[in-house]
């Protein structure tokens, strides 16, 4: 049955959810996921599994708009989000019910005013830009110009601190997965398994978004550095060359007495070539005997006649 599932959120550990809560109870909410965190933070673990939770027919419901998001684009980041599971969205103190039609006129309205707002900043950017460039001044960072390691180092720590925010609230989806793998199993497998398992609507990974991802977790020690460990390389196995070894022997079994040009000639009969020419060398199939021999195919009683080594039936 389609649920109410609510959202409550603070900014500080010291501030107090039971308003929010009540409100919550009231409005007929059957779960509450509760969260102590800043607005402006997108690494929100408890607003993740709200949404992981949400299915079809469910509604997201908070007290205000502002519990949800503090910027525009990430509230409608959100509520896109949410359209795509299938569910809706409410906001008690806030004229927006997505599952109305009202409700959705006023989020086609938020979005044309963040779009129209995105367009103003582009156009205040580019001419601040080009007023500075006709002044002689060049925009940027110095640093990062003059490629002094200091100021790309900070760049390049602040850019997997904003990865790590992002990997976090779904990280239970995924490491899970590459733990129970690794590093048995290929990269190549591990991703298509993650991916498998990843719920609708969250971003798929590929094999090389997916090694970073993991080899920042054991960077942080989020994560085990195992799973970084090469995996084990099955051995290869060649089926021509035992096939060949098997009707080979299988063929001095029934003709314990055949030389080993007659055991050439029938595995060319049969459509069995050297890896190498056309036809049979003595030598190959001797090696070819020996090797079932050695896997215990043939018995000692087969092929072991004495005989000089330029005979055609020479074995041993």
């Amino acid at each position: 049955m389609p649920a109410l599932i609510g959202y409550a959120r603070v900014s500080t550990a010291g501030q107090d959810l039971e308003p929010q809560l009540r409100a919550l109870r009231a409005a007929g909410c059957s779960e509450i996921f509760e969260e102590k965190a800043s607005g402006t933070s997108r690494a929100r673990p408890e607003l993740a599994r709200l949404l992981d939770r949400l299915g079809r027919g469910d509604t997201l419901v908070v007290v205000r708009i502002d519990r949800l998001a503090r910027s525009l684009a990430h509230l409608l980041q959100v509520i896109e989000r949410v359209r795509e599971t299938g569910a809706h969205f409410r906001s008690l103190g806030d004229p927006i019910d997505t599952s109305g039609p009202s409700g959705m006129l006023v989020l086609q309205i938020m979005g044309a005013i963040a779009q129209f707002e995105r367009a103003l900043i582009v156009e205040r950017t580019k001419a601040g830009l080009a007023s500075a460039r006709a002044q002689g001044r060049v925009g940027g960072n110095p640093g990062l110009r003059t490629r002094d390691p200091v100021v790309l180092g900070k760049l390049a720590a602040s850019r997997e601190r904003t990865r790590l925010a992002d990997l976090l609230p779904g990280a239970d989806e995924w490491l899970g997965t590459v733990r129970l793998l690794r590093p048995t199993r290929s990269w190549e497998a591990v991703t298509a398994a993650v991916n498998e398992r990843l719920p609708p609507g969250q971003r798929r990974f590929t094999r090389d978004r997916l090694v970073r991802s993991v080899r920042l977790f054991v960077e942080e020690g989020l994560a085990e550095p195992t799973l970084l460990e090469g995996a084990a390389r099955r051995p290869r196995r060649d089926s021509k060359a035992r096939r060949a070894m098997e009707l080979a022997a299988s063929f001095l079994r029934g003709r314990p007495k055949a030389s080993l040009a007659e055991v050439g000639a029938e595995l060319s009969r049969m459509g069995v070539r050297p890896r190498s020419g056309e036809a049979w060398a003595l030598s190959s199939v001797k090696a070819l005997l020996d090797r079932a021999r050695s896997a215990g195919l043939l018995g000692e009683e087969h092929g072991q006649r004495r005989r000089r080594p330029n005979h055609p039936s020479y074995v041993q």
